[in-house]
């Protein structure tokens, strides 16, 4: 295993970390009888098998349901030194509400302390205040730091790159969890903004959020040969020093075995990845063209900005991906989150853009003539049966 320094804690990171959403058994607080057997043997040969690979950072959360619990029957038998536990608890309003989540987390998980604690969803002002307020969650989170119960405090966002590199500033964080991959590099002035302030980077899902890599269409596949969709992204996010560690969100041991071939790229990354980058921009041009690629998000305006808080940006980069790339799939996914992700996923689909006026908020943009006629298009492509968050923090 390769290791990174993450920022200002000083821990060396392995560059693969094992996320703790996909193997438990429910998004839901259940007690421990009613997980089934071969579900709770599977999550422990999950870790087991990391901490074997040299991936020793076990990533969960509060919000991820029963994972938090089933951890907490493996990870006591493991070396307690060896290991980077982390998870994320939501702000709140009322700060003890949030350390009560946080003692939950704690006693679940069977440890005395865990070594970074996230903020988990700081997307918007209302929740940073949460957060920075004097007596806020921070606060209780120093508290819980100089109690011997949280090594580091760190936090995690889906939110505008504005709204992170505004919580970075504050320099009250150890690291931050943020999106960021191939399909979407809208947040690399966060990045560059936590390697400033010597933070450590942990990319949030880069082969499901960065495309449902694990199945890739056909196109993709051949886009990105001689390597899968897959090993290229790792290999492009870990290609920038400035990012230490990639969740991996495994369901079962054999899960890592893919991303594991990065490993012996990175050395030649300069010389693999220019061909894959130069092929993707090629079948991108060809299919939306250059003046589109290159000019479609010039002043867009955001969700709050328009009438009907229509999400134009997420909506056409939803297409481009679609059309260029055949991420068809992934595209309606993230498309029916709109109007039901919440703070997670914010603004509204384009279902009603006939009934709307978009002139004035389209102003800024060189496309806005044929703008509405292709968020109509998009509604039509994507539409389907809501989807909510998995998580419910």
């Amino acid at each position: 295993m390769l290791y990174r320094r993450f920022g200002r804690t000083e821990l060396q990171m392995p560059v693969f970390s094992c996320g703790g959403m996909r193997y438990q058994y429910k998004w839901q607080d259940v007690p421990q009888w009613e997980v089934p057997s071969d579900n709770q043997a599977n999550l422990e040969a999950t870790i087991r098998r990391s901490v074997e690979l040299g991936i020793n950072h076990i990533e969960t959360a509060r919000g991820y349901g029963s994972s938090e619990m089933q951890l907490g029957q493996i990870l006591p038998q493991l070396p307690r030194e060896q290991l980077i536990v982390q998870t994320k608890v939501s702000p709140k309003a009322d700060a003890k509400e949030f350390e009560r989540e946080f003692a939950k987390s704690l006693g679940y998980l069977q440890l005395d302390y865990v070594d970074l604690l996230g903020l988990h969803g700081i997307n918007n002002a209302e929740i940073l205040e949460y957060c920075i307020r004097p007596g806020g969650c921070l606060d209780v989170a120093k508290k819980l730091q100089s109690q011997g119960k949280v090594r580091f405090i760190g936090f995690s966002t889906h939110g505008a790159t504005d709204t992170i590199i505004q919580t970075i500033n504050t320099n009250q964080f150890d690291y931050v969890n943020l999106h960021w991959y191939y399909i979407n590099q809208d947040n690399w002035a966060a990045i560059e903004a936590a390697t400033r302030h010597d933070m450590g980077v942990f990319i949030i899902s880069p082969s499901d959020k960065g495309g449902k890599l694990y199945n890739p269409p056909q196109k993709l596949v051949e886009l990105c040969a001689p390597l899968s969709p897959m090993v290229f992204n790792d290999l492009f996010c870990l290609s920038h020093p400035q990012v230490n560690t990639l969740s991996l969100g495994a369901a079962k041991p054999s899960d890592f075995d893919q991303h594991l071939k990065t490993l012996e790229l990175l050395d030649d990354a300069s010389e693999i990845l220019p061909p894959i980058l130069a092929r993707l921009e090629a079948q991108a041009i060809a299919t939306l063209g250059e003046n589109w690629v290159k000019t479609w998000h010039v002043g867009l305006p955001h969700y709050h900005q328009t009438p009907g808080n229509i999400n134009i940006p997420r909506i056409l980069w939803l297409r481009n991906l679609a059309v260029a790339y055949d991420l068809l799939d992934y595209a309606k996914m993230r498309y029916n989150l709109l109007g039901n992700g919440g703070h997670w996923f914010p603004g509204e689909q384009a279902g009603e853009v006939d009934t709307l006026d978009l002139r004035q908020c389209l102003s800024q943009n060189p496309h806005a003539n044929i703008i509405p006629h292709l968020l109509r298009e998009t509604h039509e492509m994507l539409a389907g049966q809501e989807v909510q968050r998995l998580s419910g923090s």
